[in-house]
């Protein structure tokens, strides 16, 4: 439980990281929603994008997943939202280096910015959050140990007497034989020394 919401703690800190970083400056001072999703498949071009056809698009895709891992307590989708955040950032970075010759980081404003460290941070943190769930795996283990019939006592062999029925208490078995025990007559008779119902006993012979 613990390490569920310490993961998806993790993973919608990354998905927010990378929703935010196309909102701040990648390269040259030009923002990441500058960037259209075409541009990372066809080559970086100074057209300016829409916000809905950007770069920001698959980021909010993988914020998404995220959250329906998070919900579903699902370890293979937030590992997969962070693999799409990294592999949009990586393949910008690619064309971005093909498009200027090459990549650079410059803090005045002609290389990598800090969107760019957002949207890496942002994908890594989403792996770690999946590391870090433990997914629904040991509920399941949990369940199916819990429905697991408990088998009855088996019954023992004949030599074995004392120990059937289950007990702990030392000593022979109520029950010592297989068959079953014959039927007593309930009538016994009257009892002689009842002086109130004695027996029936017959007149003596006169003679």
């Amino acid at each position: 439980m613990i390490r569920n919401v310490l993961g998806s703690l993790v993973a919608l800190a990354g998905a927010a990281s990378a929703v935010l970083s196309p909102f701040r400056d990648w390269y040259g001072g030009r923002a990441g929603r500058d960037y259209r999703v075409g541009d990372l498949f066809e080559g970086i071009t100074p057209v300016e994008s829409g916000v809905l056809v950007s770069i920001l698009l698959p980021f909010l895709g993988a914020a998404l997943l995220v959250i329906a891992g998070v919900v579903l307590r699902s370890r293979l989708v937030v590992a997969l939202a962070g693999l799409v955040v990294l592999g949009f950032t990586i393949l910008w970075m690619v064309r971005q280096g093909q498009a200027a010759g090459s990549l650079v980081v410059g803090g005045d404003g002609a290389g990598m910015r800090v969107g760019v460290a957002n949207a890496l941070a942002g994908g890594v943190l989403m792996l770690i959050g999946a590391l870090l769930m433990s997914g629904r795996r040991g509920r399941r283990r949990r369940a199916v140990r819990e429905r697991e019939p408990v088998e009855p006592f088996a019954v023992p062999a004949a030599d074995q007497v004392d120990t059937w029925p289950p007990t702990q208490e030392p000593g022979m078995s109520v029950q010592t034989s297989p068959w079953p025990e014959p039927e007593v007559d309930p009538y016994t008779g009257p009892d002689p020394r009842d002086p109130v119902h004695p027996p029936y006993r017959p007149p003596p012979p006169q003679g």
